[in-house]
């Protein structure tokens, strides 16, 4: 059964950004983008040296922002639209909070984070991985 609402997890990483596009050739429904800002803090860092930092924090909300401004205008493009959603959170969880809370039916998401130093790689690596094993719908992993 074709889905009705497919939501893309845009992450700034060229397989999102290739999880998108094929979520506009494939998917002809509504489609929302979700960029997860994730908080950091003295908990996510090495050795606890970063401090909450309200600069930080708005560079990552001004980054989310362009994504999903990017996204609709590459949706636009293809003639399709998109609907933005940012999100702050851990990312597996916010991923599977939206899906819950707005009625998605099927997830489309890279296969691995965007480009990022070494420790949040091992965090956000395994996004997918959990998406995949916790989603009550259908995840496409592009690849």
């Amino acid at each position: 059964m074709a889905p009705s609402h497919v939501l893309v997890a845009l992450d700034g990483s060229p397989l999102a950004e290739a999880a998108l596009d094929y979520a506009l050739e494939t998917f002809d429904c509504r489609t929302t983008v979700l960029n997860v800002v994730t908080p950091v803090d003295a908990s996510m860092s090495e050795g606890g040296v970063l401090g909450v930092d309200e600069g930080r924090r708005a560079d990552a909300r001004a980054r989310a922002e362009r994504l999903v401004a990017d996204a609709e205008r590459r949706a636009e493009a293809a003639d399709r639209t998109v609907e933005p959603a940012v999100e702050s959170g851990d990312p597996a969880e916010t991923v599977l909070a939206y899906v819950d809370a707005h009625d998605v039916d099927q997830v489309v998401m890279g296969g691995h984070g965007g480009e990022r130093g070494d420790i949040a790689r091992r965090l956000l690596g395994t996004v997918a991985t959990a998406v995949v094993g916790e989603a009550p719908v259908t995840v496409t992993v592009v690849r």
